[in-house]
């Protein structure tokens, strides 16, 4: 999942992005309006956390842009608004979500990935191919039953090559899901971490690799 935070208290926003990257998400963290605009037109994010008051560019107008664009991003208002009528007015501007700070953590992660179902197509709750499943809510993956230790970038790998359903996933496509902007475009990373995957993943192979194309899940 692909996650900007736009939230102008630099201390809140680098702590939520560092909590959402442990939760296995792909994030990126800005300080005003005028940075999420700029993200939002080169990168296709599944879910904002958007804080309404912002300097420059305000919150709301963010939040207008991204429905007028009718674009699949999901939008989680952040404020300290308390009042009904406050969470209605930012509901009405288009907002998916709302939730008043200050928040609990575990409820922030929950709305975000709730709304992350959202944003793309829907998906069964458990993906599964032949003896391998995953289960994104709970954050757990097995195989013939032997439950899988897997980092969270591995996790995230694991979960966009299995929602796939047997196409290919490129390695530029991997890295967009699951690595936030600070990715070097010509790392490593995507193939490291599909070595490893492999590794754990144990005999037959299931993920493989396609010249010049990608990866995929499937028959060879």
């Amino acid at each position: 999942m692909r996650v900007l935070v736009v939230e102008d208290f630099e201390v809140l926003a680098r702590t939520v992005g560092v909590g959402l990257r442990r939760e296995g998400m792909a994030v990126d963290v800005v300080l005003d309006g005028n940075a999420a605009l700029d993200h939002l037109a080169v990168t296709r994010y599944d879910v904002v956390v958007l804080d309404r008051d912002l300097p420059g560019v305000p919150g709301d107008e963010v939040c207008r842009r991204i429905v007028e664009k009718h674009s699949a991003t999901r939008v989680l208002m952040l404020t300290a608004a308390s009042t009904v009528k406050q969470r209605v007015d930012g509901l009405d501007l288009g907002a998916d979500d709302y939730l008043a700070k200050p928040f609990d953590f575990a409820e922030l992660v929950a709305r975000v990935r709730a709304l992350g179902r959202r944003a793309g197509p829907a998906m069964p709750p458990i993906l599964e191919y032949r003896e391998l499943t995953l289960d994104p809510g709970r954050r757990v993956a097995t195989r013939e039953g032997r439950r899988l230790e897997l980092s969270p970038k591995e996790f995230a790998v694991l979960e966009c090559l299995l929602a796939a359903d047997g196409r290919l996933v490129s390695a530029e496509d991997l890295l967009e899901r699951v690595w936030d902007e600070a990715a070097d475009p010509f790392t490593t990373a995507v193939k490291t971490t599909i070595r490893r995957l492999r590794t754990k993943l144990g005999d037959p192979a299931i993920i493989h690799t396609v010249r010049e194309g990608g990866y995929r899940i499937g028959e060879p």
